[in-house]
């Protein structure tokens, strides 16, 4: 079949070793001729932060971080950082932390140096979002792309194997949706199946023995390749779907992403036999759906949209959002019916293979 596609490759330095994150981090404050550094971290991952920025002068110190960015949090911190003239964010944390760097650089320009601690992804990607009155809104723009994306495993060890879980499956569900995202293309493609191959093999490594670096190294890996994809083929319906939740009814956002995935490939696989073919490849199953629950039994996946908040009650106003942002190309036509079916069943936990 002739290929006939267009992709854009972000430009974004990567620098990965376990437990070298401080040096690295110094190597790119001096390569990046900073003077004024913003650090981010919620106060949970502090001590951590002042780990990784041990080796760097510090401007100010700022911990005001919340899930979703709400619109003043954003205000706060973008105040903070005018206050001290900061040439350089650094952000050490998961996606609420990278989100509000990357919410300070949506208005000022100012460069990020990403680094994780989580699988979330957030830090390769150009894809911002916001939260206001209720809703999340996101967007694209080159300036919130962090300038270097420093991975150390050694950082995730203190992370739950829970959260460790719902932060890869996270991950899996960029690689996953971007199979048929808007976007979707061969070179897109092939990075989230790379990193549909290193999540499922990284994570239950995680479970086994959370110590585990060449685990934790394998599902960092994986995580980054989901990301870069994702940047590249767009939100397809998984994304937008959580996004809405998430916004809407402050759910937690890797635990809803992780119990989300399976109801949508299970709803769109059906439609999209290349994409269904590649991800069953790379998870080494049959059909990408088998190949899924299988890896979700090995980890002991977040299972129900009710253990985090969601209740019937939310499903018509979810739905009614949902259908406003829908992909026009997704590979199955979204109706008001199946969405609510494709909720509810998610909500309950029912055995995604039913739906229909």
């Amino acid at each position: 079949m002739a290929l006939n596609f267009e992709h854009v490759t972000l430009g974004q330095r990567v620098r990965f070793g376990a437990g070298q994150a401080a040096e690295n981090l110094a190597a790119e404050v001096d390569r990046l001729n900073a003077n004024n550094v913003m650090v981010i971290a919620g106060e949970r991952t502090l001590d951590l932060a002042r780990q990784v920025a041990a080796d760097i002068e510090v401007a100010v110190w700022h911990s005001d971080v919340v899930m979703h960015v709400p619109g003043e949090t954003a205000e706060k911190a973008r105040a903070v950082a005018a206050e001290y003239d900061v040439d350089l964010l650094v952000s050490v944390g998961g996606g609420s932390t990278t989100g509000l760097a990357k919410a300070v650089a949506l208005t000022t320009g100012i460069s990020i140096v990403a680094v994780p601690t989580t699988y979330a992804g957030s830090e390769a990607t150009d894809v911002w979002g916001l939260t206001e009155a209720g809703r999340k809104t996101t967007g694209v723009d080159a300036r919130v792309l962090p300038e270097t994306v420093i991975y150390d495993s050694e950082l995730m060890l203190s992370l739950p194997v829970e959260m460790s879980v719902a932060s890869g499956l996270n991950g899996m569900a960029h690689c996953i949706d971007s199979l048929w995202a808007p976007k979707a293309n061969p070179i897109n493609a092939a990075l989230a199946a790379e990193g549909i191959r290193a999540l499922s093999n990284g994570l239950p490594k995680i479970v086994a023995d959370p110590r585990d670096v060449d685990g934790r190294d394998e599902a960092l890996y994986g995580a980054y390749l989901s990301a870069v994809s994702f940047a590249s083929a767009s939100s397809g319906l998984h994304h937008k779907i959580c996004h809405v939740l998430g916004g809407t009814f402050d759910l937690p956002h890797a635990q809803t992403h992780a119990t989300v995935l399976p109801y949508v490939l299970a709803f769109n696989a059906p439609y999209a036999s290349e994409a269904e073919t590649r991800a069953a490849a790379a998870f080494g199953a049959d059909t990408a759906l088998e190949g899924l629950q299988r890896l979700r039994g090995q980890v002991d996946a977040p299972q129900k949209l009710s253990d985090y908040g969601f209740t019937a009650e939310g499903v018509p106003h979810a739905v009614e959002i949902i259908l406003e942002k829908v992909p026009a190309n997704n590979p199955r036509k979204v109706t008001a019916e199946n969405l609510t079916a494709l909720l509810t069943a998610a909500l309950n936990g029912d055995d995604p293979a039913t739906i229909h």
